[in-house]
């Protein structure tokens, strides 16, 4: 089996070996186990479904949230002449029964689906008619309440199991927490089949070439363009806001450092030209929202800096691990404040908005979106949130954290992010088209890039760049667009322009906003979790002794991280000087203060008074490296 699978993956990628942990869950899968996989970001966690699906007959259904990744991966699988399709939020019934038809009916490998769609009527139509040989949820860590990316329609992939006994599951994530990873295998598992037992695979979360540094400043700016002037290559800038994006990018370029700006509010043509100038290195920085990196594979980012604190650690390891995934040197650089601090303690209260004010906002949306009562189930509406809070003049952060409330209790579904790309079918014969183009011949052009550029557009709508097709025909893209408005009036193609604006879900009917309930008991166990990620991010920020590699590492569930010896923490103690006397008269103090019980070693350096807590720390880190003593990942020391 093992040369087949080298067989599949030499043929469609080019690759000659896998890499570390990919051929151990790809066999786990077609051992017929459940596996939880967790790979970084760009560690390779797409092959470990699609080789599987490829090595044996039927379709691999793989549930995605994120529409834009959903459409890359279809479009790369396509090129490589696998047949692959996607149904995701927004789309029209005519469209998705297309889809699903097409799916069933022919020799299609790999159907994309958000979580929304799998318990629509629908989809359980034609459910049975798929030869589905494995499920793959990406994301996975969605499914989990205790995550910090909770996704309710994800728990419906359980139900969906139910249908399809003996079919294996593969969730895969690029970070979760130990109880979080349990919650997952819970979620996923059902009852009423008997099943192999649950495999997890773990990549170490160990970055060697990664340098991670915290740095509390007065002036971000400041330190951000001393870190590009001193760490040559590209480079990410996050920020915690849309305006911050524009005002750092603007700042940078004041200092002749080449930087363009990007979040999720730009109209999709300004967002793809921005992200293919900074891959392509016409730009070095980008200064972003955390919009931007999903399913952007650039291995030569040297540098990225977070201009503000994340308010977890699970989306500050993705992020900063963007950086230096070619192996060679790179930085992640975390900047923060007083003022950050106060704003990480004070965000339980934002987060969690009480029962009121999230009626008061269902309130607003219904009224907004004109929905009557006992109606709307089901149903997909534009919403544009600006305009909405400036009508009903709301706070935004409260808009948003209400609606997420009513999302996690079953309520609703918002997508701030939803993107309908612009697609092409062609809806007459081909006897029909020849005439057409000898009628109408400064249409032919146009008529034959579609047709080049686009396979199976004939069969089911194309998803389209109308601005890679005008560079193709060296037009500029608003005539391009006319042609293909004129193509679809003339019933030669149905051309649907893109969509890029937010949309809202309703999953139940509208209710009168006095009887809306939220689970209490449910909201509070997520409100604790939250302040759990928050004091952890605190930790992190505010430590200046521990290796933060090993910080990290400990958080996920890897103890097995020694020192990196490259963060700002180890090259601070290792330019501490101890002479020999200092370390016996250290280590005995240890000694006498663990003999008898386990310490938390901040009790331990607040008990070893006189003493450089630094020097403490790095005789810690002697001892434990000697096996001496034991130093736990919750911070406990005690004596072997």
């Amino acid at each position: 089996m093992n040369a087949f699978l080298n067989d599949i993956l030499k043929q469609y990628w080019g690759f000659t070996t896998f890499r570390p942990l990919q051929e151990d869950i790809i066999q786990s899968v077609l051992d017929g186990h459940d596996t939880l996989a967790l790979m970084p970001t760009g560690g390779g966690k797409s092959l470990c479904y699609q080789i599987p699906a490829l090595a044996r007959p039927g379709l691999c259904l793989v549930i995605s949230p994120l529409i834009a990744l959903m459409k890359d991966q279809v479009e790369n699988l396509r090129k490589k002449n696998i047949t692959a399709f996607a149904i995701y939020a927004g789309m029209s019934r005519k469209e998705v029964i297309s889809v699903l038809k097409t799916a069933t009916n022919s020799n299609c490998k790999f159907l994309y689906v958000s979580p929304e769609r799998l318990e629509t009527s629908l989809f359980k139509e034609y459910l049975p008619g798929m030869e589905i040989n494995l499920i793959a949820v990406d994301e996975a860590h969605c499914i989990s309440q205790w995550g910090y990316d909770f996704r309710p329609p994800y728990l419906r992939i359980a139900s969906l199991r139910e249908e399809l006994p003996g079919v294996p599951v593969l969730a895969l994530t690029a970070s979760a927490t130990p109880v979080v990873q349990q919650d997952i295998q819970n979620k996923l598992s059902i009852e009423s089949v008997e099943l192999k037992p649950w495999r997890v695979f773990q990549n170490s979360f160990e970055r060697k070439n990664l340098s991670y540094s915290v740095f509390k400043v007065d002036s971000k700016i400041n330190k951000i363009i001393q870190v590009l002037q001193n760490v040559n290559g590209c480079a990410i800038v996050y920020c915690k806001s849309r305006k911050r994006t524009k005002e750092i990018c603007e700042l940078l370029r004041m200092q002749n450092i080449s930087a363009d700006y990007y979040h999720a509010g730009l109209e999709q043509n300004d967002r793809y030209k921005k992200q293919e100038d900074w891959i392509t290195d016409k730009t070095r920085v980008i200064v972003c929202t955390n919009a931007f990196g999903m399913g952007i594979d650039k291995p030569n980012v040297r540098t990225v800096i977070h201009a503000d604190p994340p308010d977890c650690l699970e989306n500050y390891y993705q992020e900063a691990g963007r950086a230096g995934r070619d192996g060679n040197k790179a930085y992640a650089v975390l900047l923060f404040d007083e003022n950050d601090l106060t704003e990480l303690k004070n965000a339980v209260s934002l987060r969690f908005p009480g029962i009121d004010e999230i009626r008061n906002v269902y309130q607003a949306v219904s009224n907004y979106l004109q929905i009557p009562s006992g109606t709307g189930e089901g149903q997909y509406f534009d919403f544009d949130l600006n305009d909405f809070i400036k009508k009903f003049k709301l706070n935004s952060f409260s808009v948003i954290y209400c609606l997420k409330a009513l999302e996690q209790d079953g309520w609703l579904s918002f997508n701030e992010q939803v993107f309908l790309p612009s697609t092409v079918q062609f809806i007459c014969d081909k006897d029909s088209l020849y005439q057409f183009e000898k009628d109408q011949s400064s249409l032919e052009p146009t008529i034959k890039a579609l047709l080049r550029a686009y396979e199976g557009i004939f069969e089911y709508p194309a998803s389209i760049s109308e601005l890679m097709l005008a560079r193709l025909l060296k037009k500029e893209a608003d005539d391009l667009k006319k042609e293909l408005i004129m193509l679809h009036q003339y019933g030669i193609i149905n051309y649907r322009p893109q969509k890029d604006s937010p949309q809202i879900l309703f999953l139940r009917s509208r209710i009168k906003t006095e009887d809306l309930v939220i689970n209490l008991q449910n909201l509070e166990k997520r409100k604790a979790n939250f302040l759990a990620r928050v004091n952890t991010m605190i930790e992190y920020l505010q430590s200046t002794l521990r290796c933060r590699s090993q910080m990290i590492g400990a958080y996920f569930g890897d103890d097995e991280l020694k020192p990196c010896g490259v963060c700002d923490n180890c090259l601070n103690q290792k330019a501490i000087i101890l002479s020999e006397d200092e370390f016996k008269m250290i280590h005995n103090r240890i000694n006498d203060t663990v003999k008898s019980s386990s310490i938390h070693c901040l009790q331990l350096l607040q008990s070893l008074k006189g003493i450089q807590k630094e020097k403490t720390w790095k005789v810690l880190r002697i001892l434990q490296a000697e096996n001496k003593i034991i130093l736990d990942k919750s911070g406990f020391v005690s004596k072997r």
